[in-house]
């Protein structure tokens, strides 16, 4: 693509400024039709990664205290083989001391057995609490997930029917920019940034700003109209243009956009 030749005189500047607002602006209304849904998927995705860690954690430390239960019920096993060895040795003792000896194991393990017990009872009311709140995470996730599906569906179908104006649109953008020169197109970036509304070059209607309510005045008008100079409003520091250029311009614009759709749909 040749490159564009920039502007050189205040009036083909004003316009190709304005042809740059025109185009920006167009932009701006395709992305707000997208409205917050970019920003609803992205938070939704932000909170399913948070959720997904929370269930894997919650299982990790489910299945820990499963594994608890289990040495628990192993131990338990063990303590009552060893109970059985003692009490069948003690049928074979040669006196009171190994008996009484033997005796303070079998006790021994039996507490071990109970503490075993006891040890299984928290840890199964732990398990079950665990799987509640595992449950409760589980279909909160599954619910994000169910919205997550539908936003992006919702986005994809907007972006699918704004798709091709966008590419056309910021390619029609690029080329105007390459006709301002540097500090200029600059300035109205600067401009265009600090503006809620995106607006950094306007026409002047009804003795004002497009947008305020603020009079303009009358030698500041012809001023414009003469578009012998690059004027801004005193007021909100936006370019200004007079309104037959920016009705002209406007029109142009219009029909640039319709036909490369049209074109590009052929």
């Amino acid at each position: 693509m040749a490159k564009k030749t920039k502007a050189t005189s205040a009036e083909e500047k004003l316009r190709a400024l304005y042809d740059l607002q025109l185009i920006d602006s167009r932009i701006d209304r395709l992305r707000v039709v997208r409205g917050e849904l970019p920003l609803e998927v992205e938070d939704l995705e932000d909170e399913l990664a948070g959720l997904k860690s929370r269930l894997e954690r919650l299982q990790a430390e489910a299945e820990d205290v499963k594994s608890k239960i289990r040495e628990r019920k192993e131990s338990i096993i063990d303590s009552g083989a060893a109970i059985k060895r003692f009490e069948e040795q003690q049928n074979s003792v040669r006196n009171n001391r190994e008996f009484e000896s033997l005796n303070k194991e079998i006790e021994y393990q039996s507490l071990e057995i109970q503490l075993s017990e006891k040890r299984i009872r928290e840890a199964e009311a732990q398990s079950e609490q665990k799987a509640e709140i595992i449950a409760e995470v589980q279909v909160k996730y599954d619910t994000r997930s169910a919205d997550l599906e539908a936003k992006r569906a919702e986005l994809d179908e907007i972006i699918a029917e704004t798709r091709a104006e966008e590419e056309i649109l910021n390619t029609m953008s690029g080329e105007m920019a390459e006709s301002i020169d540097d500090r200029l197109l600059q300035a109205y970036l600067r401009i265009r940034g600090g503006a809620k509304n995106g607006m950094a070059v306007v026409p002047i209607e009804r003795e004002a700003s497009a947008g305020s309510f603020i009079k303009i005045p009358p030698q500041r008008i012809l001023d414009v109209s003469a578009r012998k100079r690059i004027l801004v409003d005193e007021h909100s520091g936006r370019i200004l243009v007079d309104e037959e250029l920016a009705l002209e311009e406007a029109e142009k614009m219009d029909k640039a956009v319709q036909k490369k759709l049209k074109t590009a749909k052929a």
